[in-house]
């Protein structure tokens, strides 16, 4: 069972308030109380109204291997993990601490459960028992004082968990800090914070923070020659860009019981969307992981069951900071100035899609604060790049020849041309592309959502960075997002983050033009499976009918 945190604690109490006088959606309540421990029963509870059922119209059916249309990436070591397609398929025997639920709410997985005070500076962490790897070890404290530890590693070229554990890092070693750890017991652990953290439990949820055996690194560091793993299935076969498949644990000795489904295969269609679609008419497919916009009409067509989700979503077309012309600010502002978001996001044909604002957090978020709006002005933009000496400078905007990514790009450098700058575009293949995605002058890359905006500045904009793609650094706003990720009530969180925006939205480095929604489509016969706010395929309530 589920340790329960007392419903009184003050910090959940005021939250629970802000949402019953409006300062907080009922979403963002939810979300945030599970953050400081408490259950989805309790939540809903204090907000007067019953936790929502989950519908299951029949009795689930043992058997039977879903065939998923997905891309096959390779799987080395989840703290370096860039695209969620690797998570995908790790996730089906690699499991993390905390799972970000379909409704928001934070659910324990390898944890029984978490306190935090309201300083948001003490953890303890009450790992789950009687939990066994794949290979018949006991998994304990142990485990998770070895992935924490990894985590925040930050000489581990690529490994972005050491952005998402930044506040247990020592500063001068790039290491965890001393005492941070502090072992209780085989099955408790408590985490002393240097500084306040409210983020650490939703960047526990995120597809990096898969767990790997304590013996991971001496056994070779690599996942997929090593699958050890926690999970309901356990690693057959992966052959990158082509195929990959997982069976039913064979011990059985999951302890979440056992999973419905024999098996299942990763199958490889390439980045081509119609190719995908055929593979669903001739039936080589039961489900895809992700249906691109252009791509929803058509599946749904040919008589698939459609799911989506509302996400935070977004592509950014970000400029490096220390690559010309975009070194100079006055550049970078004059790219923002030629682009009016709002017909960007009406050219790219995304479905329930929402204008963003050139700052990477937006309304989903608990603490977003919207600016005063910043309209299109190519006059001004030319005189800036007069100003700059780069009037006769051609940019070339860089992005993947995919489906709506592409189209974004020929979006926004068509209203750069019509603004007077001269402009190249440049396509590359997925797998060229995200070989190289942090190294690109002015590139179009989407990003996955997170809960909290701090967590996405924290990922995407502090200095240093594993993921920082403009190699944008300001030391104001390193302060204030310390200030920030340190503050639990959202409403006081606005404050500093009304400066994080401003911050990021003045540098230039970006355009964001807007939120996007995720979608996939399956067979009739495949039940219970959902579409995760993050692109996450968890399999373990989903089950084929026969």
């Amino acid at each position: 069972m589920t340790k329960e945190v007392q419903t009184t604690r003050p910090i959940i109490s005021r939250l629970a308030a802000d949402a019953k006088d409006g300062r907080l959606s009922r979403r963002e309540f939810i979300s945030l109380a599970s953050v400081y421990g408490a259950s989805a029963a309790t939540a809903y509870g204090l907000l007067g109204t019953a936790t929502p059922a989950s519908a299951q119209s029949t009795t689930p059916q043992r058997g039977g291997v879903l065939r998923l249309a997905a891309n096959v990436k390779p799987i080395v070591d989840p703290r370096v993990f860039d695209w969620p397609e690797m998570g995908n398929l790790a996730r089906q025997f690699c499991e993390g601490l905390v799972f970000w639920d379909y409704d928001f709410t934070f659910r324990p997985m390898l944890l029984e459960s978490w306190e935090i005070s309201d300083d948001a500076r003490t953890y303890v962490l009450n790992v789950r028992s009687g939990v066994t790897w794949n290979n018949g070890d006991t998994f304990d404290v142990d485990d998770v004082i070895f992935n924490i530890t990894r985590w925040c590693d930050r000489t581990v070229e690529g490994n972005s968990m050491a952005s998402r554990m930044a506040s247990l890092i020592d500063s001068e070693t790039d290491k965890i800090a001393d005492g941070v750890l502090e072992k209780i017991d085989d099955y408790t652990l408590q985490l002393n914070l240097p500084q306040p953290d409210i983020t650490l439990i939703p960047g526990m949820s995120d597809f990096p923070a898969l767990l790997v055996h304590r013996n991971f690194d001496t056994d070779g560091a690599n996942l997929a020659d090593s699958p050890i793993g926690t999970g309901p299935f356990e690693l057959e076969s992966i052959e990158i860009g082509i195929r990959a498949s997982v069976v039913r644990r064979k011990d059985g000795n999951w302890w979440g019981g056992e999973a419905y489904l024999d098996g299942a295969e990763f199958i490889d269609y390439g980045t081509d969307p119609s190719t995908m679609a055929a593979a669903f008419e001739s039936d080589e497919v039961d489900a895809n992981d992700q249906t691109s916009s252009d791509f929803i009409e058509v599946l749904d067509s040919i008589g698939l069951t459609h799911k989506s989700q509302a996400t935070a979503s977004t592509i950014v077309l970000r400029m490096n900071v220390t690559q010309p012309p975009f070194t100079d600010k006055r550049v970078r502002n004059a790219v923002q100035l030629g682009v009016d978001n709002s017909i960007v996001l009406e050219l790219a044909g995304v479905k329930n899609g929402i204008v963003a604002e050139n700052h990477h957090v937006g309304p989903m978020h608990p603490e977003y604060v919207e600016l005063p709006k910043v309209s299109r002005d190519p006059a001004a933009a030319m005189a800036l790049m007069a100003e700059a000496g780069a009037q006769d400078t051609e940019i070339d905007l860089i992005s993947v020849d995919a489906d709506w990514q592409s189209v974004t790009g020929d979006a926004v450098a068509g209203q750069l041309r019509d603004a007077g700058f001269k402009v190249k575009r440049t396509l590359l293949p997925g797998a060229t592309f995200w070989n190289d995605w942090t190294k690109y002058p002015f590139s179009a890359t989407d990003w996955g959502p997170r809960p909290l905006g701090v967590q996405v500045l924290a990922l995407a904009y502090r200095s240093g960075e594993a993921w920082n793609e403009s190699a944008f650094s300001d030391p104001e706003f390193d302060a204030v997002l310390d200030e920030a990720m340190g503050i639990a009530d959202a409403e006081a969180r606005k404050v500093p983050m009304q400066r994080l925006e401003e911050i990021l939205r003045d540098s230039g480095v970006i355009i964001q033009p807007f939120w996007r929604g995720f979608s996939l489509h399956h067979v009739e016969k495949v039940q219970g499976m959902r579409r995760h706010q993050t692109r996450d395929i968890e399999l373990t309530s989903v089950w084929l009918e026969s």
